[in-house]
């Protein structure tokens, strides 16, 4: 199924970019159901059968079709997700009392991470989005660890003043989150995201992203996603023609260059840092896991 972006378009969680967000929650949930499992998910089922999508209630039911691909695609979520897990949870331990998630579809750090006391998490996305998620989890009578305040709002709008709306303090220092964001946003509102961020942030203020540095990596990775792993994730959804490939600022560089500290670390590092073992990948998957795609920052 090819969905062209336009501007201002919108979805829920079954259709276009709302979709990619009930994947990641399948990912999550079959890696949080592994023997030995990088994280513990128990949410993320709830929200996948809530929607009802056969492709991915099929997943759930029988994961073998995704156990052909190699490990890079399905199993880097187990990564990524406790990239971001490790991130939230050391930041506010070590004094930071606002966090942003930008972009959260159905992400339950708020129910499911062990918060430090006083921490308020906004949560920004699609106001459909948000409706969906809260109506699963208040169905469920899940009750979340922490002050949670969900911002129903579109990052290619003014999502700032929602989010100072929201109670949002910029004055104090924050821990922001751009998970599996980048490369769905026009190359000028992935530029204004920095900005506003940068705007926002307090010094000892931090960002994690995950993503691409420049139009060039996004390209790139859409051809080895094409050889290697086709379709077969998200089922009939063309993922590709969800991306923007324009030209963008590259993040490690923009951020250096405003003043922040950043850090960068590639999946192979994370991954035997968690004490994964890498199985044998193509040459050219070699390259791709060895390049760095995850980036913390502090100010």
């Amino acid at each position: 199924m090819v969905l062209m972006r336009t501007d201002g378009d919108t979805w829920d969680i079954v259709s276009s970019v709302g979709r990619t967000a009930l994947g990641v929650a399948t990912f999550r949930a079959l890696e949080s159901e592994r023997p030995d499992p990088l994280i513990t998910d128990g949410f993320a089922r709830w929200f996948v059968e809530a929607a009802g999508d056969e492709h991915f209630t099929g997943l759930l039911a029988d994961p073998s079709p995704l156990e052909a691909m190699p490990f890079f695609f399905p199993g880097f979520m187990g990564v990524r997700t406790r990239f971001f897990d490790e991130y939230f949870t050391a930041a506010t331990a070590e004094g930071v009392g606002q966090a942003v998630i930008l972009a959260a579809g159905l992400d339950a750090r708020a129910y499911r991470l062990d918060w430090a006391p006083d921490v308020t998490v906004f949560e920004v996305d699609q106001p459909k989005v948000l409706d969906f998620k809260s109506g699963v989890l208040d169905g469920h009578g899940a009750r979340p660890k922490v002050d949670r305040l969900p911002v129903a709002v579109d990052l290619r709008e003014d999502w700032p003043a929602a989010l100072e709306a929201a109670g949002f303090d910029p004055g104090r220092p924050c821990a922001w989150s751009a998970e599996g964001l980048l490369p769905y946003l026009p190359g000028a509102a992935h530029d204004a995201l920095f900005e506003r961020i940068d705007g926002l942030s307090a010094p000892g203020s931090r960002i994690a992203l995950d993503g691409f540095g420049s139009a060039t990596d996004v390209r790139r990775f859409l051809a080895l996603r094409d050889k290697y792993f086709g379709g077969k994730s998200f089922g009939d959804i063309d993922v590709e023609a969800l991306f923007y490939d324009d030209e963008r600022a590259d993040p490690a560089q923009w951020l250096t260059e405003h003043g922040w500290t950043v850090q960068r670390f590639s999946p192979v590092e994370l991954t035997t840092g968690y004490g994964v073992e890498v199985p044998d990948l193509p040459d050219d998957l070699v390259e791709l896991a060895q390049t760095p795609a995850y980036l913390t920052a502090t100010k």
